[in-house]
């Protein structure tokens, strides 16, 4: 089984690292912060930020006004982490404490899906099926998707788990005819540890 998809694997890397010591750790999402921004969504759409844990994009989010967020991550510790530091204001949030792809989620309700790190992890075929099966269960019809993975010039494995590397044209055979690439960018994530890693962003419009 792919480590992705247990949580004890993630337990254990929340509950002995610091929340900005872990691989992935940015203060601030500021490429995901201004491509939300420049979508200028609804203050009610509903977004849901996937493997979101202890991410600090969902405080901007809610500075923003945004006022249906949903934040998943297979982690209990991470998402305690994230409500602890948000206070009161947590309980404006809806928390999931799940596994993306076997969640049932609802169907054709979000607006905007991101994902920063964990479409990567899963490296068999079977489980990226059933992450785009979700997908485009969740997804509004003209939705979108805006998700960063390793890029081919990354590592080839984070937090002690083997990794998949994407281009955009490799996500765009993954998504299917149903997603329009709009954007994407390379961008390099350098971990709390001095590790260089090459993130892809991309973001992707549902044209059905």
């Amino acid at each position: 089984m792919n480590h992705v998809t247990t949580p004890e694997h993630w337990e254990k890397v929340y509950q002995t690292n610091p929340p900005d010591k872990v691989g992935w750790y940015k203060p601030r999402l500021e490429t995901s912060l201004r491509w939300i921004r420049a979508l200028s969504l609804d203050k009610d759409s509903p977004i849901i930020d996937v493997g979101g844990g202890a991410s600090t994009l969902v405080d901007d989010l809610l500075a923003d006004g945004y006022r249906s967020i949903t934040v998943l991550d297979l982690s209990r510790t991470a998402l305690a982490l994230a409500k602890k530091r948000l206070g009161e204001r947590a309980a404006s949030v809806t928390w999931l404490e799940a596994d993306i792809t076997s969640v049932d989620l609802p169907a054709c309700h979000y607006d905007l899906w991101h994902d920063r790190a964990v479409f990567h992890f899963l490296t068999h075929p079977r489980q990226r099926k059933r992450y785009v099966d979700n997908l485009l269960k969740a997804l509004t019809p003209s939705g979108h998707l805006i998700i960063a993975t390793f890029s081919p010039e990354a590592p080839p494995s984070c937090s002690g788990l083997p990794v998949e590397r994407y281009s955009a044209d490799k996500l765009q055979r993954i998504l299917g005819s149903e997603f329009r690439l709009k954007k994407s960018v390379e961008e390099l994530h350098i971990t709390p540890g001095g590790v260089e890693q090459m993130y892809l962003y991309c973001h992707f419009q549902r044209t059905a």
